[in-house]
């Protein structure tokens, strides 16, 4: 079956970085454009970006853009989102989207906490 299974989350310090992974089984990875979203305490799911299903291009949400890294290895069915010089603003749960025309697929998610 389709599983999205985003990793490397967790608790991580100010000014500190983090690489988020998203491995993808159960369907043809190559065929899907895939986005990073987040949502933080008490507010709306938001796009942070997207990669185009060969990743030739890349898109981010107006306030994320310079901010975060999106990339993916079709080789290994997996995105990544990289961010540097993380702040407390960026605690969200973070999660993985794979979509084409005719389906959408979530993941369920990992916890990032930008604390001291």
């Amino acid at each position: 079956q389709v599983q999205l299974v985003e990793s490397g989350g967790g608790l991580v310090q100010p000014g500190g970085s983090l690489r988020l992974s998203c491995a993808a089984s159960g369907f043809t990875f190559s065929r899907y454009a895939m986005s990073w979203y987040r949502q933080a305490p008490g507010k709306e799911r938001e796009l942070v970006a997207t990669i185009t299903s060969i990743g030739r291009s890349t898109n981010y949400a107006g306030s994320m853009k310079g901010r975060f890294t999106i990339s993916r290895d079709n080789a290994k069915n997996t995105v990544y989102l990289q961010k540097n010089s993380l702040q407390p603003e960026a605690t969200a749960v973070y999660f993985c989207n794979a979509r084409n025309l005719l389906n959408r697929h979530w993941g369920q998610g990992t916890q990032v906490t930008v604390s001291a």
